[in-house]
């Protein structure tokens, strides 16, 4: 299987890595995350730009705070910060 592993930051930073694939089934996407100061902060920012939340801030166990949200365009995208707190 074609599979290429992709390290998205350095090992001393908090951060998921991950891998590119072919797609297995047509209506499978890709949802890229990126690392945020704060969560609300930061989905305050996309909603008055006219993005949209499509799921609020929910805790990721040791790892931090997620949301998913939507920009103008309707092109998914995570928004996480880390906080090894979270339950």
């Amino acid at each position: 299987m074609d599979y290429w592993l992709v390290t998205t930051g350095n090992d001393d930073e908090p951060g998921i890595n991950g891998a590119i694939m072919p797609r297995r089934m047509p209506e499978q996407v890709t949802v890229n995350t990126i690392s945020v100061a704060s969560v609300d902060d930061f989905t305050k920012k996309i909603v008055d730009a006219g993005g949209n939340v499509m799921m609020p801030k929910m805790a990721v166990a040791g790892q931090g705070y997620l949301a998913y949200c939507a920009d103008t365009e309707g092109n998914v995208f995570g928004v996480m910060e880390m906080d090894p707190s979270a339950k």
